[in-house]
């Protein structure tokens, strides 16, 4: 039996001795809240491999929605890099020991976390695709289905780049809260204020971008599981924001 399923590789790039224990910690803390936003939606094995974070999920879009939250939510020195790959396994996934996993898909995550990391364009995301011995469905195209998840990715990193903080912040308020004037409330600015933060820092066109790739990654699976992702985006949104000054503190 084919299960379809994403894993991400995520690291940072600039990781010492100095802060070693603290990003085991920091590490140790975002497994815990992974496991505990996908529980019940998603089937997902997840660890920490010295300073680097592994996720195997059920789903071709699942684990590229979970690097995205990570992403606006991390707050431990250099910015995390995700490298994703998905496909299918053949092995069924509650048999998996995460710890010692060792299977193509994990390796593809692998390279692309290493050229995220060293290639000049600082790409956060980067999706490295590989074609099964017995291509069907997207493995057929994967070379081309690669270049363009990453060349959304890297239009996506642009603009991400060229926001200030506080637009990058109110990116991630908005996209947790749903509305400006919540929005406004956490920051004590007036909602023509973040309407403008918004509008500069071309928040809609950048979480516009983010829901396309899931739309995308998810018409690919052949055997699609209903609203797997928008359920899996509500409890996560639900549980950060439940500690959103923890998660999300006002700068």
């Amino acid at each position: 039996m084919r299960n379809e399923v994403s894993v991400f590789v995520m690291s940072i790039s600039n990781s010492s001795a100095d802060i070693g224990y603290e990003l085991s910690e920091y590490l140790e803390q975002l497994q815990i809240s992974t496991s505990y936003w996908t529980q019940y939606i998603v089937p997902t094995k997840v660890t920490h491999r010295g300073e680097e974070l592994i996720v195997l999920c059920s789903g071709y879009a699942t684990a590229y929605v979970l690097s995205f939250y990570i992403s606006r939510i991390w707050n431990f020195g250099d910015r995390p890099y995700f490298g994703l790959s998905f496909g299918n396994i053949e092995e069924g996934f509650n048999t998996i020991n995460i710890e010692s996993w060792i299977h193509p898909l994990l390796k593809q995550a692998r390279k692309a976390n290493e050229s995220a990391k060293n290639e000049t364009d600082k790409m956060q995301f980067r999706f490295q695709l590989s074609q099964s011995t017995a291509s069907q469905g997207f493995e057929v195209y994967y070379e081309q289905f690669e270049t363009l998840l990453n060349m959304n990715l890297s239009l996506l990193q642009e603009l991400m780049n060229e926001q200030t903080e506080i637009q990058s912040l109110v990116t991630s308020l908005y996209l947790m809260l749903g509305q400006q004037n919540k929005v406004s409330e956490h920051l004590g600015r007036t909602t023509s204020t973040i309407s403008t933060h918004m509008k500069n820092g071309k928040t809609p066109i950048i979480l516009s971008t983010f829901q396309s790739i899931i739309s995308v990654l998810s018409s690919l699976e052949m055997e699609k599981v209903e609203n797997q992702t928008d359920e899996l985006q509500k409890n996560i949104r639900q549980n950060i924001t439940q500690r959103l000054h923890h998660y999300l503190p006002q700068r």
